[in-house]
């Protein structure tokens, strides 16, 4: 199967690997504490994010489109700029039961829409074949919060010194921070938000 994949594929896979390594700096730190790990899982972020743009930009330049790339491509952004952030906004202390249905909805939020994408990107494509908009926000625009987050972290705000604080309530706590990841999820879905192209 591998030697079927071009160029872009690798750099996809390369996106992909990021949000892996990112993953697993976030498990490093709640192991040992060592801040420089989420600051390693924030930084790996953005280069998954150069990579999402170059195979998409390698393919085209080559014209190698095909039905596979596209599924990669959801595939590595769904975890580079779903589940990465998600991971790292626990990993910096967003661990209360509200905080934890935040972050699967915003997880599930960018399933969905990448689901979506890829099942009207024809439809939506203008006469040149590229899609002309999106409807809502594509999902790297997470890395907003991967920069709040390795912001906070690279200022020893995180775990009990998150900012915003903690409230407690109906006996589960939530960091209003992660309201910001419910934020960008409903962004995400939104039918009605499009977003030209570029």
């Amino acid at each position: 199967m591998i030697r079927s994949f071009h160029l872009a594929d690798f750099l996809t896979l390369g996106n992909a690997a990021c949000g892996v390594l990112a993953v697993f700096a976030v498990m490093g730190y709640l192991e040992t504490r060592d801040v420089r790990r989420l600051l390693a899982a924030a930084a790996l972020l953005p280069l998954a994010l150069v990579l999402d743009v170059l195979d998409g930009r390698v393919a085209r330049s080559r014209q190698r489109h095909s039905a596979m790339g596209r599924e990669l491509d959801s595939l590595a952004d769904v975890i580079s700029f779903g589940v990465a952030p998600a991971a790292l906004a626990y990993g910096a202390g967003m661990r209360g039961a509200w905080d934890l249905l935040v972050l699967v909805y915003f997880v599930a939020c960018g399933v969905s829409r990448l689901a979506r994408f890829n099942v009207t990107a024809e439809s939506l494509a203008g006469a040149s074949g590229k899609v002309a908009y999106f409807e809502g926000t594509p999902i790297p625009t997470s890395l907003v919060l991967v920069g709040v987050l390795g912001a906070a972290a690279w200022l020893g705000r995180i775990g009990e010194a998150l900012p915003l604080g903690v409230i407690e309530l109906g006996g589960g706590r939530l960091h209003p921070l992660v309201l910001l990841w419910a934020v960008s999820g409903s962004l995400m879905i939104s039918k009605t938000l499009r977003i030209p192209k570029l």
